[in-house]
């Protein structure tokens, strides 16, 4: 037969939503008003499903005492993007603004929140239409709780629930990865004008086993004869773009060891809401 479907926590003898709600915000040690926090858990599939079969009884233009998680869901929506914004671009000073984009785009995915909105147990206390809830319903249900604490406790309450939770799902991932140009070498060579420097110096530093399956070739990049960086490849082409992306990486600051998340609480910083130097600007 199979295993058993998923079964609703609501359906269990014990179950009590209020404690429940109370328990959620005691779990994250937060203060959460009662009816904003159930708002946020109120999803719009919920009450059309309900007003739906207010319908089927018979009942003439059903209206239920819920207001749906919209309103919440735009106000976490702005307040996440824009914290996890300022923290990167604290983190990452020197990282060009379309490098910040990409790695916001990965912290704002659905994946990424989906796993977050799990995680602290939105999946029991939302009252949607589906069940088990559709990514996209706990990512609502995760912004819509944002926008609760924010209206419950205030903003900087808010940014620090957001750094905690949202920004550090960097941690132990490579920013630069997220972004990867695709011609790092003429990248380097317009850095390097604009900065007054001689052009990049791909050089061969080393290679093992070549005309092989095995070969594997060591080449370093030079500018006024000073080492910018290297990279390894199973040709010397591969190796000049690793040994380019390896350049980047360090006049960026975003290299494999770098943690780009801070511990430091970026709350009121007007500067980190500026937009970092373009990558067709870039001369640092």
């Amino acid at each position: 037969m199979g295993p058993q479907p998923p079964q609703r926590r609501s359906t269990f003898l014990e179950w009590n939503y209020q404690a429940e709600l109370f328990a959620f915000g005691k779990r994250l040690n937060e203060q959460f008003a009662e009816e904003a926090l159930q708002q946020a858990f109120t999803d719009r599939s919920y009450v059309v499903r309900e007003e739906a079969r207010l319908r089927e009884l018979s009942v003439e233009s059903p209206q239920l005492a819920l207001a749906d998680n919209r309103p919440l869901v735009e106000a976490g929506e702005r307040l996440v993007s824009d914290t996890v914004r300022r923290c990167l671009r604290a983190s990452l000073p020197h990282a060009p603004e379309e490098c910040i984009s990409c790695a916001h785009s990965h912290l704002m995915s659905e994946d990424v929140l989906a796993k977050v909105s799990s995680g602290i147990g939105t999946r029991d206390l939302v009252l949607s239409a589906d069940f088990p809830p559709e990514p996209a319903t706990l990512v609502r249900s995760l912004k819509a709780v944002v926008g609760a604490l924010e209206a419950s406790s205030g903003r900087d309450r808010a940014v620090r629930f957001v750094m905690d939770l949202v920004v550090t799902q960097l941690c132990g991932k490579n920013v630069y990865e997220m972004w990867s140009p695709e011609d790092p070498l003429s990248l380097v060579t317009a850095i390097l004008s604009r900065r007054g420097a001689a052009p990049p110096e791909p050089r061969l530093l080393g290679q093992a086993a070549p005309n092989t399956i095995l070969a594997v070739y060591h080449v370093g990049m030079y500018s006024d004869k000073q080492f910018m960086g290297a990279g390894w490849g199973e040709t010397v082409s591969i190796a000049v773009e690793s040994a380019a992306h390896n350049v980047l990486q360090r006049l960026f600051r975003v290299t494999e060891t770098f943690r780009p998340v801070t511990t430091e609480q970026i709350l009121d910083c007007d500067r980190f809401n500026a937009p970092n130097m373009s990558v067709s600007e870039w001369n640092k």
